[in-house]
């Protein structure tokens, strides 16, 4: 198989004003080491929250009390929350993809239509 359009299509992600904001604000907030330990505690606290839900069971408590005090710190900070809103949709462009290229293949991926503002 030829990989070259798969390659265009990364070269044109890179170029998308999607990725230039995603990759410009996340220089900016994890050069602070503070902002960028919380947002990488941040993460797997979300993580840990959504495979529990995901599990049916229920979230640790002082999981879900560090979640809410890091969230809390981190939205605090508009280039931060600039900067998980443009995560978002780096994460729903790609889904975008992923499902294009799934049904191309005719395989249910099972990735849901969500719009992201």
């Amino acid at each position: 198989m030829d990989y070259s359009a798969a390659h265009q299509l990364a070269r044109e992600i890179r170029a998308s004003e999607e990725y230039q904001t995603y990759h410009r604000l996340r220089e900016l907030v994890t050069a602070d080491e503070t902002t960028d330990a919380l947002l990488k505690e941040y993460r797997k606290l979300q993580i840990r929250i959504q495979m529990a839900a995901m599990s049916g069971t229920q979230s640790d408590a002082e999981d879900l009390q560090r979640f809410q005090g890091i969230t809390a710190l981190l939205f605090t900070k508009p280039e931060v929350q600039q900067f998980l809103l443009s995560e978002m949709r780096m994460q729903q462009l790609l889904a975008d993809v992923l499902k294009i290229v799934s049904e191309a293949a005719d395989i249910d991926m099972g990735i849901p239509d969500i719009a992201v503002p």
